[in-house]
């Protein structure tokens, strides 16, 4: 399931920036090139996947708004081939660090039944050398 789409793409940066951002050929056709959008939205799946699957099974069954608009970000980001402005730069930057809190667990996506289960291998078990003060060793003292 794709998190985002040419048509929100659309709706976020504008029809004349996507041409643009996709119209590369040697003599410019004046629309948007949708081969490069898709190639530029798989890459950007790829990102997403790689940071959510840490923390959640994928795909994921409903793509939460946070998660759309990161992909916005990344995708616009993916789409220049030069520096991009500076405004692009940091919610590409910003998305990324949003991402890596989601890995880590540091933000949660509200997402039911998304997170896997534990290997109940996360619990704590203790030992010690045997006890020198007991009642038994204690005894005539007290």
């Amino acid at each position: 399931m794709p998190y985002t789409s040419l048509a929100s793409l659309t709706r976020r940066v504008g029809n004349r920036m996507l041409v643009q951002l996709t119209d590369r050929g040697e003599v410019a056709t004046g629309v948007v090139d949708q081969d490069v959008v898709a190639d530029a939205l798989v890459d950007t799946d790829a990102v997403i996947d790689a940071s959510l699957g840490v923390r959640y099974h994928l795909p994921l069954v409903t793509v939460p708004p946070v998660v759309a608009d990161l992909a916005l970000a990344i995708a616009i980001y993916k789409l220049h081939v030069v520096s991009p402005e500076e405004k692009v730069q940091k919610d590409y930057d910003q998305a990324l660090k949003d991402l890596r809190e989601f890995a880590t667990g540091t933000k949660r996506l509200d997402v039911a039944g998304i997170e896997p289960d534990t290997s109940g291998a996360g619990g704590v078990i203790t030992s010690d050398r045997e006890r020198m003060f007991t009642n038994e060793s204690l005894r005539g003292f007290i």
